[in-house]
This record gives structure tokens, C-alpha cells and sequence, in this order.
């Protein structure tokens, strides 16, 4: 077990040992059991974490404000629109002052090209942790919550099934961070990653090649597959979720033809029937009903979507007890 993290920054889930998120999630399963029986967990007393958000969130926020507060220590939301840095203050003066007012930056930026690099210059000049609470690339807090459930619910992981599958929505044209995290991040731990797409929803060539590159490492598989109905079949865990074109077209157009072109790309009662019997259900939410996914099977018994996203407080708690706090 690591036991260093003090000063660690969070920017993706690649730059942390596999030992270090073994302690993660360790430290997140114990906080969740103390949660549950009312344990106080005030280890981040009078501490101060801001929450900088650049788009809008849920789970995100209130994971990040609820937990900071059950932890003993305060959070700080920032509306950045409201911030100078709408008037064009850059990442470096804002990393700076921030870290001499608190003990942690927390900073959520999905812009194409930009969310990024605005994390890694603030993770340069910050003097203390930098948090992603998601990026253009990767959504770390997503993908420790999204591992931590798969291990409570799977047990062993070590050959089990899991398929990301792209399905289609019109809510907005969301990023390619989730399944970038989550491919990069379940083949660490053995798992057989199916990934599945219509042509022009690729993932950046460099994250699939460090994907396969901790695939071979840790005995994991990773699959690439244009057929939906591959993706389904015998698979033991499926992640029908949503990105944009991004990688192959730059528009900010949510809706056009070659989105339009792969309505079915969708996750049904029919798609789960091709899967394992016990086959479960996840998705990071929010979840677009009826696009991507049929009200019947999210809804349904083998959705474990609402178990999914209550880790993300225990685990965005672990993140930070363990860099804001300990040694």
C-alpha cells in the first residue's frame, strides 16, 4: 500500500501508479463504510478546497462540496463567468493566488484543445493539489468511481467483460473524457476492454495505444469494433454512453448528419438480451433517456447507475483526505 500522496495532483488517472490507486480505493471503501454507519471522518478540518467550473455539473459538484464538508473542511464553488478569469486572467495568476487562499484547486474545463492544457498550467504554477473534475480528455473522479463499483459489484475483475459503447444523444456534444478514462484505466486491472464506435467517433490514437500498452502490462485485452452487437455479446458490464466527433471534426455542431446516420446505436432491451445473464448496466449520467438508453433497461434490474454515481462521493472524498491531508 502507498501511503505518500500529500501535494499529489489529480489531472488524469495514467499519472498515478496502480499501487497508489489500490490505496485509492481502499481509502475510499473505508470511507464509504464509515459514511454508512455514521462514523465522523474529520480529517481535512478547516481546510479549503475551490471548485472551479468553466461548464454545469451535478455529480460533480455536489460530490466535491458534500464530501469536502464531511471531511471537516469547507468548499468554495467558483462559477468561472463571474470569475476575472472572464476577462482574460490566465491559468498561471489564478493557480498562484488560489493556492496561497486554500488547499486545493479543483477546476472542471471540457473545452476542445483547451480544458487540458488550462489543468496542466495550472498543475505547473499551483502549490498545492490540482483536481480534474474533468477535462477535454480525461474525467479521473468518473473513472476511479466507475472502478471502484465494478469491483464491489464484479468481484474479481480479472477477465470479466466490459464494453464502451458509443450510443447516441442530441443533448450536447459531450467529450471523449469518459471512455478515454475508462480505456485507459480498466485494462490496468485485467479487464477484457471491448470498444465500440461508428466510423468518425474515434479516441486520439495516443490514448489507444497507451491503452493496449496497459492491456499487455497487466494481462487485460482491448478490442476495437464498429459492431454494436460484438460489444453486447457476452459481456458481463456495458457503458452505452455518448461523445462527440472531436478526434475527426472540430464543429461545435451538436446535431448533423453524421450523427443523425447512427440512430440506432442505442442500448435496448434487445442489445442486453445478446450480453452475459448477469450483465450490469452503467453509465456516468446524466444519462440521455430515450436516445441513448430505453427508460425499461436504465431503470431496470440490471442498472447499477445510481450505485455508480453515489462512489463518486466516497471516492472524490478518498482523492482528497489522501492529497490534502496524510504525510
Amino acid at each position: 500500500m502507498q501511503s505518500i500522496f500529500k501535494g499529489k495532483h489529480f489531472i488524469s488517472l495514467q499519472d498515478w501508479t496502480k499501487d497508489e490507486i489500490d490505496t485509492l480505493l481502499e481509502v475510499s471503501l473505508d470511507l464509504k463504510k464509515k459514511f454508512a454507519m455514521g462514523i465522523p471522518t474529520p480529517y481535512l478540518a478547516y481546510k479549503t478546497v475551490f471548485l472551479m467550473f468553466f461548464e454545469q455539473s451535478t455529480r460533480t459538484r455536489n460530490s466535491m462540496e458534500a464530501g469536502i464538508g464531511q471531511l471537516g473542511g469547507h468548499g468554495i464553488f467558483l462559477d468561472t463567468s463571474t470569475m476575472q478569469i472572464a476577462h482574460g486572467e490566465v491559468a498561471r495568476d489564478t493557480a498562484v493566488i488560489l493556492s496561497r487562499y486554500g488547499h486545493a484547486i479543483a477546476c472542471r474545463n471540457c473545452g476542445w484543445d483547451v480544458g487540458n492544457k488550462y489543468l496542466r498550467e495550472m498543475e505547473k504554477w499551483s502549490t498545492v493539489p490540482v483536481f480534474n473534475l474533468q477535462c477535454d480528455l480525461f474525467h479521473p473522479m468518473q473513472g476511479i468511481a466507475d472502478l471502484m463499483t465494478i469491483r464491489e459489484k464484479a468481484g474479481n475483475l480479472k477477465g470479466i467483460k466490459v464494453s464502451i459503447i458509443w450510443a447516441y444523444a442530441t443533448s450536447h456534444k459531450k467529450p471523449v473524457s469518459v471512455p478515454l478514462t475508462q480505456v485507459q484505466l480498466f485494462p490496468r486491472y485485467g479487464m477484457d476492454v471491448t470498444l465500440a464506435y461508428p466510423v468518425g467517433y474515434d479516441l486520439p490514437d495516443w490514448a489507444i495505444e497507451q491503452a493496449r500498452a496497459n492491456a499487455e502490462a497487466h494481462g487485460g485485452e482491448l478490442t476495437i469494433t464498429r459492431n454494436m452487437e460484438e460489444a453486447y455479446r457476452g459481456a458481463h458490464i456495458v457503458i452505452p454512453k455518448n461523445w462527440g466527433s472531436w478526434v475527426t471534426d472540430q464543429s461545435d455542431e451538436v446535431i448533423d448528419d453524421r450523427l443523425e446516420s447512427n440512430k440506432g446505436w442505442k442500448c435496448t432491451e434487445e442489445m442486453m438480451k445478446l450480453a452475459d445473464r448477469d450483465v450490469m448496466y452503467m453509465h456516468a449520467l446524466p444519462a440521455d433517456r430515450n436516445n441513448e438508453v430505453e427508460d425499461s433497461v436504465i431503470d431496470g434490474p440490471r442498472s447499477i447507475v445510481y450505485d455508480e454515481a453515489e462512489n463518486r462521493l466516497h471516492t472524490a472524498k478518498a482523492v482528497m483526505a489522501l492529497t490534502m491531508g496524510g504525510k
